[in-house]
């Protein structure tokens, strides 16, 4: 029964981190494949700079900053399928996303990998835990796209790939 039970969550979870996946936007620092089905010359594995741009054989510099991997998949296919192949099979994945920051009241600070569905409280985690001087009243998220506006949070708060979290000190 356990089994079962252990195998159910397994899918669950592993739908959950495919849908996450899915709906994320590429940007600066992460790392993507792009794959053809039955052409290994279309093969890519890239890094996206500043410019959100690859180079990919025959279609030449496609900005993929923006968009998700279902999107990528559909720019990279409608760019092949006139005038090279006939049904191009295009498969995209994130290799590597760009890192999420952590400073303040943790033990740790710095820039760290981030994975789909993320909540502050794991990145708290990897960054050590909080200080004994640490607020879970003050947390404040820095969205990528607003650096400027920060949100308040919580330790169940989502977080994104690029953001930046801060933890305040507690009054005592």
């Amino acid at each position: 029964m356990k089994f079962i039970f252990s195998l159910a969550l397994l899918v669950i979870s592993s739908a959950a981190f495919a849908q996450a996946s899915q709906n994320y936007t590429l940007g600066a620092g992460d790392k993507v494949e792009i794959k053809v089905f039955g052409q290994p010359d279309l093969e890519v594995t890239a890094f996206l700079g500043n410019s959100g741009e690859v180079n990919y054989p025959f279609l030449g510099k496609v900005k993929l900053s923006g968009l998700n991997t279902s999107q990528v998949e559909q720019v990279i296919t409608n760019g092949l399928k006139p005038a090279y192949l006939v049904n191009p099979n295009v498969y995209v994945q994130v290799i590597e996303y760009r890192p999420f920051y952590i400073h303040g009241e943790v033990k740790d600070p710095g820039a760290y990998a981030y994975q789909p569905a993320m909540t502050v409280n794991q990145a708290i985690a990897l960054a050590g835990g909080l200080t004994e001087r640490a607020s879970i009243e003050k947390i404040f998220i820095f969205k990528e796209q607003t650096k400027q506006e920060q949100q308040k949070g919580s330790l169940n708060s989502q977080i994104a790939a690029g953001d930046t979290i801060k933890i305040e000190q507690r009054l005592f």
